[in-house]
């Protein structure tokens, strides 16, 4: 079928008359069917074969965040519940999908060398395995920061589990960090694209791991990580039966969810996996 043609199916509702989504998908990089999705994506054959089957649960996929722990304070993003009402009222698969979850909601552990690190450790490998080299981190660093992570070096951080290039690249995150050559302070004040530009110039960080630090450390409403795989795999599963989808086709599909697609991202994820998550 013409990926142009194709609409998803259970298409979701417009949003108000002017907000319908376009009649075709709009240009976008590599998708599915063209080349291969970039940091974070490395799914292998287990995730490729839930993107073709509406029923497959995505198994320990990269590109996901790492299993929730007890984060102390938590806070229920102040636009969660708006978010929620606004896409329930639009999208007729989320309609459905947000309240199975109840409660439970998108969580920011606060600390940005935290979860960036964190991201760092997660690229490219199963969540297990990610969460396996963390507390193995944990373990060798307790306070988790910048200058302990450079007083630690490249060989006791390679012995925790990560390869040798990820090891330097958190050397070079804790580096940024302690030099003060990232303006934490003012990441609150800037536009999503701003943060990005800045984060990307880290070594080993991505525009995905950006992302995903915009996602669970600003609690930005409104990102799309197109480069996440398990995104990828659920609007495949919830959208089109379980047909591959091009990038294109997933952002299409995601203009319904604007303003709020990192709310509508994180009930795709749980779609997949029901355990919330957090970085």
């Amino acid at each position: 079928m013409n990926a142009a043609a194709r609409k998803p199916a259970n298409a979701a509702v417009p949003a108000a008359a002017g907000r319908s989504k376009a009649s075709g998908p709009r240009p976008g990089k590599a998708g599915a069917s063209e080349a291969p999705l970039p940091e974070g994506a490395a799914a292998g054959k287990a995730a490729a074969k839930a993107t073709r089957n509406a029923k497959a649960v995505l198994p320990e996929a990269d590109a996901v965040p790492l299993p929730v722990e007890t984060v102390i304070d938590a806070v229920r993003p102040a636009y969660w519940d708006e978010a929620c009402a606004d896409l329930m009222k639009r999208d007729r698969i989320l309609r459905k999908m947000i309240p199975t979850y109840g409660p439970a909601h998108l969580v920011s552990r606060g600390d940005p060398f935290v979860t960036l690190a964190r991201a760092v450790v997660g690229q490219q490998i199963s969540v297990k395995a990610a969460q396996s080299v963390w507390e193995r981190l944990h373990a060798a660093c307790p306070k988790l920061t910048p200058a302990q992570f450079l007083r630690a070096g490249t060989e006791k951080l390679a012995g925790c589990g990560l390869s040798k290039r990820k090891a330097e690249y958190m050397i070079d995150l804790a580096d940024h960090f302690k030099a003060g050559r990232v303006h934490v302070a003012e990441w609150a004040q800037m536009d999503d694209e701003a943060v990005i530009a800045e984060l990307t110039q880290i070594r080993g960080i991505g525009r995905w791991t950006a992302e995903m630090f915009l996602m669970f450390n600003l609690m930005r409403p409104n990102v799309l990580p197109l480069d996440d795989i398990g995104l990828i795999n659920a609007i495949s599963a919830n959208y089109f039966s379980g047909e591959p989808v091009t990038r294109s086709e997933a952002r299409e599909v995601a203009a319904n969810w604007e303003p709020w697609r990192t709310v509508a991202t994180w009930y795709m994820w749980r779609s997949l996996d029901p355990l919330p998550v957090t970085y």
